[in-house]
C-alpha cells in the first residue's frame, strides 16, 4: 500500500513538472496609469474635457500564457480589459487585445481582437503613446480590431518579419451598417528590434485598408549611445470621400542618468486625427455638416517631456503638448482650429 502511494505521488510530481515545463502561465498582469492634466480645449484629453482633469491612460488588467502541445506547436492566449473605474466613464471594462493562437515553425496565427499590424508597425516611435500626445491625435489607422486573423512570420534570414491582419466580412460596414468599405486588411514588414535591444535600429513599412481608409506608413528609429532618433511618415486617403493627405513625425529621446528627455514635432495635412475631428462643425444631430470633405488641412503638434523609472514597476512622467492649425471644407475658406495647450503629470504602475 505504501509503495502504491509513493508511486502515485512520484507520478503526480512528474506530471506536474512536465506540464510546468510545457506551459508558460497563465500570467496575471495589469497597469494603473493616472495623470493630472490641464488643457485649454480638452479635445486631445482622454475624456475630452477642458480645464484641469484626471486622466486614465488605458489602465488595464489581463491574463496571458502559452502551452506546448507538441515539439512544433505552441498554443498562445491573452485576455485583456481596459479598466475605467477611476474615470467618469459608465463602462468599467472595455475590450482590449484578446486572442487565441498557434505558434509553429512557419509563423504565428492569432484569432480574436488585437492591434492591427499597421498600428503595431509604429514600434517604439510613438514616444508619447497612450497619452493626450499620442500620434493618433494627428493620424488615423491606430486601430484595435475584432473578428480578425493575424499572421506573423518567423524572422526571415534573421532580419525581416512579414505580418498581416485580415478582418472577417462583418467588419466591412460603416456606422450606419452600409456596405461601404473595401476588403479590410493590413500588411507590414519589419526589420530590426522595436525595443532597440537586440539591434540598435528598427525599420517598418505598412499598408492598411481597415476603418474606411487606405494608408501607407513608413517608420524608422535608431539608437546612438544615449540618443534615440525616430520618424514616421504616413499617407492617408478616405475610401468614401476625396479627403487625403500626408503626416510626418520626428522625435528624439535622450537618456540623462535614467531620465528620458523627449521632444517631438508633428505635421498633418490629412485631417484624419482626433485633434481636428473633435472640432469639425456638426449639425444638431451631431453629423458632419452636409457631408463636407476636409481639404488642405495644416496642423502642427509640438511636444516636450520626460519620464523616469523610479523602480522596475513604477514610472513617473510629464509633458507639454501644443496643437494648432487650420483646414478647408470642400476648398472653401480657411477655418482656424482652436489652439490647445496641454500640461500633464502622471504615474504608471505595472504589476
Amino acid at each position: 500500500m505504501k509503495k502504491t502511494l509513493i508511486s502515485a505521488s512520484v507520478a503526480s510530481v512528474i506530471a506536474l513538472t512536465s506540464f510546468g515545463a510545457a506551459a508558460e502561465g497563465p500570467n496575471f498582469y495589469g497597469r494603473l496609469d493616472l495623470a493630472v492634466t490641464n488643457s485649454d480645449l480638452g479635445v486631445t484629453t482622454q475624456e475630452g474635457k477642458e480645464g484641469t482633469v484626471f486622466e486614465n491612460n488605458f489602465s488595464n488588467l489581463g491574463v496571458k500564457g502559452s502551452e506546448k502541445i507538441s515539439d512544433a506547436v505552441e498554443v498562445l492566449y491573452q485576455m485583456e480589459f481596459q479598466v475605467e473605474n477611476t474615470s467618469s466613464s459608465s463602462d468599467v471594462f472595455k475590450a482590449r487585445n484578446t486572442y487565441l493562437g498557434l505558434k509553429t515553425n512557419f509563423g504565428t496565427v492569432l484569432v480574436g481582437r488585437n492591434d492591427t499590424v499597421f498600428k503595431q508597425a509604429e514600434g517604439g516611435v510613438d514616444v508619447f503613446g497612450n497619452t493626450n500626445a499620442d500620434i493618433d491625435r494627428l493620424v488615423a489607422g491606430q486601430t484595435r480590431s475584432a473578428d480578425g486573423i493575424w499572421y506573423y512570420s518567423p524572422k526571415i534570414a534573421d532580419l525581416i518579419t512579414l505580418n498581416a491582419t485580415y478582418l472577417m466580412e462583418d467588419n466591412y460596414t460603416d456606422a450606419d451598417d452600409n456596405e461601404s468599405y473595401e476588403d479590410q486588411y493590413a500588411l507590414s514588414a519589419t526589420i530590426g528590434d522595436k525595443k532597440l535591444k537586440a539591434q540598435n535600429y528598427y525599420v517598418a513599412a505598412a499598408y492598411n485598408t481597415i476603418g474606411g481608409i487606405d494608408a501607407y506608413r513608413g517608420v524608422a528609429q535608431v539608437k546612438f549611445g544615449d540618443f534615440k532618433v525616430g520618424g514616421l511618415y504616413q499617407s492617408t486617403e478616405s475610401q468614401t470621400t476625396d479627403q487625403e493627405g500626408d503626416s510626418y513625425f520626428l522625435n528624439v529621446v535622450y537618456n540623462l542618468n535614467g531620465v528620458n528627455l523627449k521632444a517631438e514635432y508633428g505635421v498633418d495635412e490629412g485631417g484624419f486625427g482626433r485633434y481636428l475631428s473633435k472640432q469639425r462643425p456638426v449639425n444638431d444631430d451631431g453629423d458632419f455638416i452636409d457631408g463636407a470633405v476636409i481639404t488642405n488641412a495644416d496642423i502642427t503638434q509640438i511636444t516636450i517631456g520626460a519620464d523616469y523609472r523610479i523602480s522596475k514597476s513604477t514610472l513617473v512622467y510629464g509633458h507639454y503638448a501644443m496643437y494648432e492649425g487650420d483646414y478647408q471644407m470642400d476648398g472653401g475658406p480657411t477655418i482656424d482650429l482652436e489652439d490647445d495647450n496641454v500640461f500633464t503629470v502622471g504615474m504608471r504602475y505595472d504589476f
